[in-house]
């Protein structure tokens, strides 16, 4: 017998003598568990009955046929982990695999060539893990990779040191692998199309507040998982198994969110996170899904710097406020006797406020240092002089957290007319938050709709019509004030149905937006001013095309009770017929609870020397 046999025929005698201490069929029944499909990441084939792997890393796998073949793979994943160490043992399957390796073990009676793992072992005690908590950082419009907001782990240490030891712990996170030079847009399309590959990565906790709450102000959320020792030791065996590995990124369903739950399936067999995704997988759906399998033990709110700024520049007076935002403008100094003549108590808040406020703007905003810092100076040192007056206090936590707001697919059935035809319609949104949904959980004056089909059904003809069809819309109203001036903007495509001079309403492919601004009246009421433009392309219209610039001038009240919006929209199209389109309109929704909502909308419209007047009135509940 050839020497080089001789390896071959020992992992061949010890698999048999495994599968004779088996009982038949172990390994294909072992193949077909759940955890080892979760550890694969094998999901059922569309057609057929078979599995393929979401990994799309030829390193991933073991068996040629890996990647569809389960059972190839945990066979080729036994003789690898069983093989003799020679060289690196850090190249060996069980330092590859620990997480495929120690699942194996603990079902199969197999021997154990002596590896020592220096590289796992070596990772894994830095990483010093005694507990893991999910954090979610809240949605952010301004950026299309964080409209639904992001998750990631942190991995707690022993709590010894407290704070200071938690922002030193380090986090898990997946993300797209996108260049730098990337624009938005071109993220926004590979992100949902599938252009980029996503990877699984391990950096300090400190750094992601500062990208997240420090410069994207974004609040975090933090859900402690009640895992035990063995399931940490798992979760964090499977990260080395996947980190650095490829597995192609997609903006709606395969996100970081998801890539996370699947973590969690694989350190507790049986919660069956990832069986909740259906077309999208939304990061405060995830949440909601995992507080719902009683996966959480504690929950901690850490506010962005803006919420602390915001805060800050709410605990003080009309006039207070007033004079903190012309000390941070430079227009008044700090020793000036309109600051000396406060009171202390009132000089504190002042004096604190300001401070803050100049501080986020300097890293939020990148104020010139040679501006802000001898200004953050007299500031301390004014404030240093009121040492027995109180600092003002941290932002409360909200009452609603994020995954506590309405689920993100809505079904709507309503009934209503435009012009003198009755209709009855159908409405289905895949995802996520208007203007007028209940707003308890969401960001005040933001919406984000995604896929929302309105089909009609005219009762004169029993003519069935595709209304609308949005692809994206997304409005950011953030209010303008003293201190901040955000700009406010809308963006959306479709289709929609548009009306002709003769009469005629065909269906339209459209992008349209705008930008302006937002201002607040009370706590509860806005209003807003908005330039806008529109693009309609289609075979109807006389050239093909065309163009409209407009505005749109309207009030928003959102509550948890009732949301209400009334306006007036203007534009002028300018390609074709020269005409002008005019809307006055009001729409409202009365929450009924935290998934169902009444809502009815009421418009006059001139168009084409036309005037005509529409109402619709219907029911939506989200799931």
């Amino acid at each position: 017998m050839p020497i080089r046999t001789l390896p071959a025929l020992i992992i061949g005698l010890s698999l048999c003598t495994t599968a004779q201490a088996e009982q038949p069929g172990t390994i294909t029944r072992l193949a077909s568990s759940e955890a080892w499909l979760t550890l694969g990441h094998y999901h059922p084939d569309t057609l057929g009955s078979g599995y393929t792997s979401q990994a799309d890393d030829d390193d991933f796998f073991l068996s040629p046929n890996g990647k569809a073949n389960p059972e190839a793979e945990l066979r080729a994943t036994i003789e690898a982990i069983t093989r003799p160490a020679s060289g690196n043992d850090n190249d060996h399957a069980r330092c590859e695999f620990p997480a495929r390796d120690a699942w194996i073990r603990s079902r199969l009676s197999l021997r154990e060539p002596e590896v020592t793992c220096s590289d796992y072992n070596d990772w894994k005690a830095e990483l010093n893990t005694e507990a893991v908590t999910l954090v979610f950082a809240a949605s952010y419009l301004n950026s299309p990779s964080s409209m639904f907001g992001h998750t990631f782990l942190r991995l707690d240490p022993p709590r010894e040191d407290g704070e200071t030891n938690l922002l030193l712990a380090n986090t898990i996170s997946y993300a797209a692998d996108a260049a730098e030079h990337d624009s938005e847009i071109l993220f926004a399309y590979r992100g949902i199309f599938g252009g980029y590959p996503g990877i699984t990565a391990v950096q300090p906790y400190y750094e992601m507040i500062k990208v997240y709450s420090d410069i994207e102000n974004r609040d975090l959320w933090e859900y402690r998982l009640n895992l035990t020792a063995a399931e940490v030791d798992q979760m964090l065996a499977h990260t080395w198994e996947i980190q650095d590995r490829n597995f192609d990124y997609y903006f709606f369903d395969e996100n970081c969110a998801y890539r996370l739950l699947a973590l969690i399936d694989v350190a507790r067999p049986g919660t069956q996170l990832l069986d909740e995704v259906s077309t999208h997988a939304i990061p405060s759906d995830t949440i909601r899904w995992v507080v719902d399998r009683g996966l959480v033990e504690e929950i901690h709110y850490r506010p962005s710097a803006a919420t602390r700024v915001s805060h800050s520049l709410g605990e003080l007076s009309p006039d207070e406020r007033r004079l903190a935002a012309a000390i941070a403008n430079g227009y008044v100094a700090v020793d000036d006797d309109e600051v000396q003549s406060l009171a202390p108590p009132a000089q504190a808040r002042v004096l604190d406020a300001t401070y803050d406020y100049v501080r986020h703007q300097t890293q939020a905003e990148e104020w010139p240092r040679d501006f802000s810092a001898p200004l953050s100076h007299d500031l301390l040192v004014a404030r240093s002089r009121l040492q027995d007056q109180p600092s003002l206090g941290s932002p409360a936590r909200p009452e609603v957290r994020d995954d506590q707001g309405h689920d993100t697919m809505r079904l709507g059935i309503n009934t209503g007319s435009t012009g003198e035809r009755r209709y009855s319609e159908l409405s289905l949104r895949a995802a996520y938050h208007d203007l007028l949904d209940p707003p308890a959980g969401y960001r005040p004056g933001a919406q984000l709709q995604f896929l929302r089909l309105d089909a009609r059904l005219y009762h004169d003809k029993q003519e069935l019509q595709l209304e609308n069809l949005v692809g994206v819309e997304i409005r950011s109203l953030t209010p303008r004030d003293g201190f901040f001036k955000p700009l406010s903007w809308q963006v959306g495509f479709g289709g929609r149905r548009a009306e002709l001079e003769n009469g005629d309403r065909a269906f339209t492919p459209y992008v349209d937006g705008g930008a302006g601004g937002s201002w607040r009246i009370t706590n509860r009421i806005q209003a807003l001013a908005l330039l806008t433009g529109d693009l309609e392309i289609s075979k109807h219209l006389s050239r093909g095309y065309d163009i409209a610039p407009g505005a749109d001038l309207a009030l928003l009240r959102q509550d948890h009770r009732l949301s209400v919006m009334t306006g007036l929209r203007s534009k002028s199209w300018v390609v074709g017929e020269h005409h002008r389109e005019d809307e006055l309109y009001m729409q409202g929704a009365w929450h009924i609870a935290r998934d169902y909502s009444v809502r009815a909308q009421l418009s006059r419209t001139h168009h084409y020397d036309r005037y005509e007047t529409s109402w619709k009135l219907g029911f939506h509940a989200f799931f």
